[in-house]
């Protein structure tokens, strides 16, 4: 006969008092990086001027540090995947070895 053991509930499955949710470092880091972001863009909020080869435009320097912000963690989160991705393979191809 298999056993099974007891689905936990919310009080961590022993009926004792709820554990509290903890935060994790990556969660910590978002988060304190997020208000940095939030604190840099309301402190500038001039326009400025961005010449790149022959385009010229101006924005707010709010909007193009947002901008910028976003496109960065596309491809942070981009090259985790990438990285995950590889070692998944490698590690698959060790099994068939």
């Amino acid at each position: 006969m298999v056993q099974q053991s007891p689905i936990p509930t919310s009080t961590g499955g022993t009926g004792g008092a709820p554990r509290a949710a903890r935060l994790s470092g990556g969660v910590v880091a978002t988060l304190a990086g997020g208000g940095l972001l939030a604190v840099f863009m309301v402190q500038n909020r001039e326009d400025v001027t961005l010449q790149f080869l022959f385009w010229s435009f101006t924005w707010p320097l709010w909007l193009f540090t947002l901008i910028v912000a976003v496109l960065g963690s596309i491809v942070w989160i981009g090259l985790g995947v990438l990285r995950r991705h590889r070692r998944r393979v490698a590690r698959r191809d060790a099994r068939r070895d």
